[in-house]
C-alpha cells in the first residue's frame, strides 16, 4: 500500500511539474483527486487492509491528498501571476502620454441669438409662443390681409403642398392663431423656421427662422411700438444704440415701417460694416391693420396694438459680424467652436 501510494504522489507531482497551461492542471486533479482519481480508489481500498493498519494508512493517503492539492494551487497561482504580467504587458498605458481632449459641444450662432432675443421679450412680460410650420393658405395669407390673388404672394415665393396648405413663410399664422383665442390682451413672439423660395447665396436660403412679435391691448400706440423697439435694440447691441424708423408697406399692418439700428461697429459715423451710412436695417414693424383685428374676431375700435418681424440669421449675422449666412449651416466645426 506504501508503494503505491508513493507511486501515484511521484507520479502526479512529476505530471504537476511538467503541466504548461491551466486547462492541463485541471485534468491532473481529476485523474489523481477525482470521484474516480487514483488516489480515490485507493482510499477506497482501505477496507482490505488490516484493521489495526487502517489510520496509519488513511492517515498517509490524506497526507497525500493535501500535499496534491497543496502543489496543484501552487501551481495555478504560477499560471494565474505569468497570464497577469502578459496581460499588464499588452495593456501597458503611458500616464505621461498627454491625455485626448474630449470635444465638447456648445449652442449653435443662431441658438445664442435666439435665446438673447427670447430673454429681451420675456423681460419685457411677453410669452414665447409656437406653431406648426406647415400652415393652411388661410392663416399663412388671407388671416393677415393678404388675399388670394395678391402681389404679396408672388413676392414671398411660397412651398405649396397642396392648394390650401403650404410652408409656412412667416410665422406670424402662430399670431393669427393666437388672436383667435380671444384671450387678450396679448403680448407674445412667435420664432421659428420658415420656408421661402429663395437662392441660396450669402444673405438668403429656402429655410431660415425669424422672430415675431404681437402686442394687442386697450390704448396702444406706435409711440409703444417705438419705445419697446428702442429698448429691445439697447439691449441686444449696446445701451448706446439709436433707431430709426423708416416709412414702409406690409399688408397686415398700417402705419407700417422698417426700423436701422445705428451701426454698432462704428458708432454711426459710417463704416465698411454699414456702407458709410451709419445704420444697419434690423426689422419691420407697424400697427396691426384694422381688417386683421376683425377677421380673428377683435373688435379694432376698443383694442389697438403692433407688430413686428426679424429675420433670427440677420440678427446673429450683424451680432457675430458673420458676412456670409451660410457658414451657419455647413456644420465646419473651424467656424463653430469660436462661439
Amino acid at each position: 500500500m506504501k508503494e503505491k501510494l508513493k507511486a501515484i504522489v511521484e507520479e502526479a507531482l512529476t505530471s504537476i511539474n511538467a503541466s504548461e497551461e491551466l486547462d492541463k492542471l485541471n485534468e491532473i486533479r481529476v485523474a489523481f483527486l477525482g470521484k474516480k482519481g487514483q488516489l480515490t480508489d485507493l482510499l477506497k481500498s482501505l477496507k482490505d487492509v488490516a484493521p489495526e493498519d487502517r489510520p496509519a494508512v488513511g492517515q498517509m493517503v490524506n497526507e497525500a491528498r493535501t500535499a496534491l492539492e497543496e502543489k496543484l494551487e501552487e501551481k495555478k497561482n504560477y499560471f494565474a501571476k505569468k497570464i497577469r504580467e502578459e496581460q499588464i504587458k499588452r495593456e501597458t498605458i503611458d500616464v505621461t502620454l498627454p491625455a485626448k481632449k474630449p470635444m465638447v459641444g456648445h449652442r449653435h450662432p443662431n441658438t445664442i441669438a435666439l435665446e438673447e432675443a427670447e430673454r429681451i421679450f420675456v423681460g419685457m412680460g411677453y410669452e414665447v409662443v409656437e406653431g406648426p410650420e406647415v400652415e393652411y393658405d388661410y392663416y399663412n395669407f388671407e388671416a393677415l390681409n393678404i388675399p388670394a390673388n395678391h402681389p404679396a404672394k408672388d413676392e414671398q415665393d411660397t412651398f405649396y403642398v397642396t392648394s390650401n396648405i403650404l410652408l409656412r413663410t412667416q410665422t406670424s399664422p402662430v399670431q393669427v392663431r393666437v388672436m383667435e383665442k380671444g384671450k387678450l390682451p396679448i403680448r407674445m413672439i412667435a420664432p421659428g423656421r420658415v420656408f421661402r423660395s429663395d437662392e441660396v447665396d450669402a444673405t438668403h436660403s429656402p429655410s431660415f427662422h425669424q422672430i415675431e412679435g404681437l402686442v394687442i391691448d386697450k390704448n396702444i400706440t406706435f409711440a409703444d411700438l417705438k419705445g419697446t423697439l428702442a429698448e429691445f435694440a439697447r439691449q441686444l447691441f449696446g445701451e448706446d444704440t439709436k433707431v430709426k424708423f423708416r416709412p414702409h408697406h406690409f399688408p397686415f399692418t398700417e402705419p407700417s415701417a422698417e426700423v436701422d439700428v445705428t451701426c454698432f461697429k462704428c458708432g454711426g459715423s459710417g463704416c465698411r460694416f454699414c456702407k458709410g451710412s451709419g445704420w444697419i436695417e434690423i426689422l419691420g414693424c407697424g400697427m396691426v391693420h384694422p381688417r386683421v383685428l376683425e377677421m380673428s374676431g377683435i373688435d379694432p375700435n376698443e383694442y389697438s396694438g403692433f407688430a413686428f418681424g426679424m429675420g433670427l440669421e440677420r440678427i446673429a449675422l450683424l451680432k457675430y459680424e458673420i458676412d456670409d449666412m451660410r457658414l451657419l449651416y455647413e456644420n465646419d466645426a473651424r467656424f463653430l467652436k469660436q462661439f
